[in-house]
């Protein structure tokens, strides 16, 4: 029997929505760590040496010179394969970062070092608006909403500069730069829940200039150029709150992106594609001490934690921190033990709760790394949402639609062996 699920909306940057216990899902805007001081990981423009000292290519500029090519992104996994029939799928985990700017608080490159650590990579959601400097707001016109409007703070220059080093080392470390968007308007009438297919095309080219052309805006001339090419490398975002995924979709599929991650809740069940974008939700995970379930977001933990408050009275954090990472851990468990459906959590980088929400998802990270090991490292793959949407795409669809037959915390019918080697082939024949 399936338990009720309780989920929080956030609304605006810091716990400004009342959080009603049914509302929809949430999503936010995360920031903050302090900088790198690893030099090696910073690509050159025009004229500077290759990426990471490493034989790379020369960087190419694009444009002005706020990106460029450095050649095939470095540190990825093995080029997918189907699966064979009677095989196990491998568990999937994908942790991803809301906002992905840099404030100071050591918390990017936190997790940098922490997936560097254990062969992990992520999804890094950048907000445009995080590399625009609030001096030049009035050049991001949103839909529905003033000029230069805003319901995230703009960043100082120093966290722009910060921003830039450490998305910069995240995808010479093999991490994914995705997008979530621009000003994270979540309530009122220009909320992005009302916008429309065209509407969030401007949000998008918005979003994507900020990242492509931060030299200009900002005028600094001496920092090292973005090593990648954003118009390849953006395949996919995460909307603000988790609001206007139907309106975006028709858009999305027009530029050629290949999943969305901004459904309002799924279930820990193999994905479908909607509208032929692959449709990769949060998903509801067990509450431990609770009979509903909750989102795999750390804001929707806090929320249910503490009703939206950002800084409760520290003497709970003990037993948060606990039951935070316990969710995590049985939504990771109950997947892998089960049906194997992939497993995603959401985050952003900001210390709620005196940062026990950072704390839960490094030990759920160095637990899933514990088992990982246990099985010799090829069954568990902690992986970024465009890896994973890699492997989908080699796989037969008839053995996908099979996969998602298997319900939340059901084993397959006969162990994978048998489920999978019966799966028909696209001829209608049994494999």
């Amino acid at each position: 029997m399936r338990t009720s699920t309780r989920t929080l909306t956030r609304r605006g940057m810091l716990g400004l929505g009342a959080g009603a216990a049914a509302a929809a899902g949430l999503a936010g805007c995360g920031t903050g760590s302090h900088t790198s001081s690893d030099g090696s990981h910073q690509a050159g423009g025009s004229g500077e040496p290759s990426p990471s000292g490493s034989g790379r290519p020369p960087a190419k500029p694009i444009g002005d010179g706020s990106t460029s090519y450095t050649g095939k992104q470095p540190h990825q996994p093995d080029a997918p394969v189907p699966l064979e029939p009677g095989e196990t799928p491998p568990q999937f985990v994908v942790f991803s970062w809301d906002g992905a700017g840099e404030v100071g608080n050591g918390l990017f490159p936190r997790f940098l070092d922490l997936a560097k650590e254990h062969g992990a990579h992520m999804t890094f959601f950048l907000s445009g608006l995080y590399l625009l400097p609030e001096s030049k707001k009035r050049l991001y016109d949103p839909p529905n909403n003033p000029r230069g409007a805003s319901d995230i703070g703009y960043l100082t220059d120093a966290h722009i500069k910060d921003t830039l080093k450490n998305v910069h080392r995240a995808w010479l470390d093999g991490h994914e730069i995705g997008t979530h968007f621009n000003g994270h308007f979540c309530g009122g009438t220009g909320t992005v829940g009302n916008w429309t297919p065209a509407q969030w095309r401007s949000e998008i080219d918005q979003a994507k200039s900020f990242v492509k052309e931060w030299r200009t805006n900002t005028g600094w001339t001496d920092l090292p150029s973005l090593p990648f090419d954003y118009d390849k490398e953006l395949v996919g975002g995460r909307t603000p709150c988790l609001l206007g995924q139907d309106n975006l979709l028709a858009t999305a599929r027009e530029l050629g992106w290949r999943y969305d991650a901004s459904s309002p809740g799924g279930r820990q069940v193999w994905p479908a594609k909607k509208d032929g974008i692959w449709d990769l939700p949060l998903q509801q995970i067990p509450f431990p001490g609770h009979s509903f379930e909750v989102l795999s977001m750390d804001y929707n933990i806090l929320a249910n934690q503490s009703v939206n408050s950002t800084k409760a009275p520290a003497h709970h954090y003990p037993g948060w921190r606990v039951q935070a990472t316990n969710a995590y851990i049985s939504g990771f468990k109950r997947a892998y033990e089960t049906n194997r459906a992939p497993f995603f959590v959401g985050n952003h980088f900001e210390e709620w709760n005196g940062g026990i929400y950072m704390d839960a998802v490094e030990n759920v990270i160095q637990h899933i790394a514990r088992e990982k090991e246990k099985g010799g490292g090829q069954d568990i793959r902690l992986v970024s949402f465009r890896q994973f949407t890699d492997w989908l795409d080699v796989q037969r669809p008839e053995v996908l639609a099979r996969l998602r037959t298997v319900e939340v915390g059901q084993r397959p019918a006969g162990g994978w062996s048998t489920f999978l080697k019966e799966a028909p082939t696209p001829s209608g024949n049994v494999a």
